[in-house]
């Protein structure tokens, strides 16, 4: 009995030199990790910024500048299973990067396939920063591109869009060149003057500061006729997306106008 109790004591002495001789070394581990995540934060930061000088693209800009801020986090975490003794576990993540990504590629597949995606939407220029698109039941202004998704605002709420759907399925950009299409249909009575109504809407759209006809067709055309005889009038025009005033606020006030304009002139509208 003595034996076994020397034994134990033993073991946990040993233990508790193991224990005081890792610790200095994982004290310099939390370090190494701590300044890596500083360094790369920084880093990449400044690299957003440099970009964002030089570049047109702010999205590509700061799509780069995160890719950048990974690599170097990844960097620091490679040094501190060095630091810490586990030389195995570095050298086999780098050794066996080919069978690591087979089996993450299943265990992560939506990830890994979000991130490809991420890349191939920073390089392809689908859209921009500020560019109305609309995917996947979604239509909104574009705020950011991230690893992982990208970020659309849509009623004052923020849609997180996974890449990979964005490359998958449908994408459509409303923006040309800096400029916004906006459409809207008004109901018109059954044997109405057509032809009035659809001058006094191009007339709107010309008197309007917001819309523009540089380079862009504005359209006032009938397009179908529903239940009970009423005659569906689609408006087309462009604005400015630079404009001062909010997208949904210019749709609004040509809207006004419009109905305003067609009710003087005795339309009746449905």
């Amino acid at each position: 009995m003595e034996n076994f109790v020397q034994d134990v004591f033993k073991h946990l002495e040993n233990y508790y030199y193991s224990i005081v001789d890792l610790t200095p070394k994982f004290i310099l581990a939390v370090v190494v990790i701590l300044v890596s995540w500083f360094l790369a934060t920084r880093i990449g930061l400044f690299a957003g910024n440099r970009l964002k000088a030089r570049m047109h693209d702010r999205l590509l800009a700061t799509f780069i500048a995160r890719l950048i801020k990974s690599v170097l986090i990844i960097i620091g975490v490679l040094f501190m299973f060095k630091i810490i003794g586990l030389d195995g576990v570095a050298q086999s993540m780098l050794a066996g990067a080919g069978i690591s990504a087979f089996v993450i590629g299943f265990a992560l597949k939506d990830i890994g396939e979000n991130f490809l995606a991420g890349i191939l939407l920073a390089f392809k220029r689908p859209f921009s920063i500020g560019d109305i698109i609309e995917s996947n039941g979604v239509k909104g202004e574009v705020i950011n591109l991230n690893l992982r998704d990208t970020e659309v605002k849509s009623d004052s709420k923020i849609i997180y869009i996974p890449n990979a759907l964005l490359i998958k399925n449908t994408l459509i950009n409303y923006n040309s060149e800096g400029f916004l299409l906006q459409t809207f249909t008004v109901g018109l009575e059954y044997g109405s003057d057509y032809t009035r109504a659809i001058e006094l809407v191009k007339e709107v759209l010309g008197n309007s500061e917001e819309v523009t006809e540089k380079d862009h067709e504005n359209s006032a055309v009938i397009t179908d006729v529903i239940a009970g005889g009423i005659i569906q009038l689609n408006v087309r025009y462009w604005v400015k997306t630079a404009s001062t005033i909010q997208n949904s606020e210019c749709r609004s006030k040509i809207i006004a106008a419009v109905l305003k304009k067609l009710k003087e002139n005795e339309f009746v509208l449905k």
